[in-house]
């Protein structure tokens, strides 16, 4: 072995293992699908491609380190060591939901299936990591810095995001909510409020400023249309829907949160609020009547390995 340090190989179920769990065997799922009129063949080579690319990427791994392969459900419950190394291998959303519970270990993305996956956060190939790891190991790679964000409440609860944050309601209903922006209160009732990291800028955040502009009766080309920087040390809030009344106003829907800013958000609703973090509403904190939502900058840097 080459290295002391621990190789934690973070991998997720294929969408054919997802399939068995749901019907119990491959064969009901098979059959389910092909009832449906969908080929079950498309789910067996991904499957089969995925696999496969796991198993020599850790056997490559193996002879370098020790390697420690962790399934994505179980990211929010291990203890990663400072020194560890993570290689990620998995689609774009699985990077940004293993980053978020690191605290500066390299991260190794690796796009197992570069024919399906378009793999903007996995730079390297499995062909590749041998070469890759070696140089993480000789500090002689660059690194990205990604920003994250942070919400802390008055009941002590906090959670990182690598991309978004939503603030609001558990299903499709309306989120009452006294949103604080600086010395500026405001009560809203919106769908929720988004709140975007760099990262998280060419994703829904582009969505939100692509309806924005298809609203208008000539389109706007928004200085913001293709995101920004990943490591840009502000984020973007948008409130989604917000409806104007007698009681709940509009005049903050849009806006930047610095480090110099204030921003946070106080629940008025009896049940049903939720804060979560990347799209992962598993592993969410409630966010009922009596909760302040306290939105900022993290201290917390990711760190993604780049060629370049």
């Amino acid at each position: 072995m080459l290295t002391d340090r621990k190789i934690v190989v973070v991998t997720r179920k294929t969408r054919l293992q997802e399939l068995k769990e749901k019907y119990c065997t491959l064969g009901q799922a098979k059959f389910y699908l092909e009832h449906l009129g969908e080929s079950f063949s498309d789910y067996e080579e991904e499957s089969t491609l995925y696999s496969n690319s796991v198993a020599q990427s850790i056997s490559l791994l193996k002879t370098v380190g020790r390697v420690q392969q962790l399934e994505r459900s179980v990211l929010s419950t291990y203890l990663f060591s400072p020194d560890d190394l993570v290689v990620v291998i998995g689609q774009d959303g699985l990077v940004a939901n293993t980053l978020k519970y690191l605290n500066g270990q390299p991260v190794i993305a690796v796009n197992p299936i570069p024919t399906l996956y378009d793999g903007q956060l996995l730079p390297f190939l499995e062909a590749e990591l041998g070469e890759v790891i070696l140089q993480v190991l000789n500090q002689s790679i660059n690194s990205k810095a990604i920003a994250m964000a942070e919400v802390n409440t008055n009941i002590g609860q906090s959670l990182l995001a690598v991309n978004d944050l939503f603030i609001g309601p558990k299903t499709h209903t309306s989120a009452r909510y006294m949103m604080s922006v600086d010395n500026h209160q405001e009560e809203q009732s919106s769908s929720g409020v988004i709140v975007s990291t760099g990262l998280g800028s060419t994703g829904w955040f582009r969505s939100i400023i692509t309806g924005a502009s298809g609203i208008m009766d000539k389109p706007i080309n928004h200085h913001l249309q293709n995101g920004f920087s990943w490591d840009s040390e502000f984020l973007y809030y948008s409130v989604r829907e917000p409806f104007p009344s007698a009681n709940t106003k509009c005049s903050k829907v849009f806006g930047k949160i610095t480090n110099h800013s204030k921003f946070s958000m106080s629940s008025k609703m009896a049940e049903n609020g939720v804060i979560f973090s990347d799209g992962i509403e598993q592993d969410c904190l409630e966010f009922n009547a009596g909760t302040v939502a306290n939105i900022s900058i993290s201290s917390r840097v990711g760190n993604l390995i780049t060629p370049h």
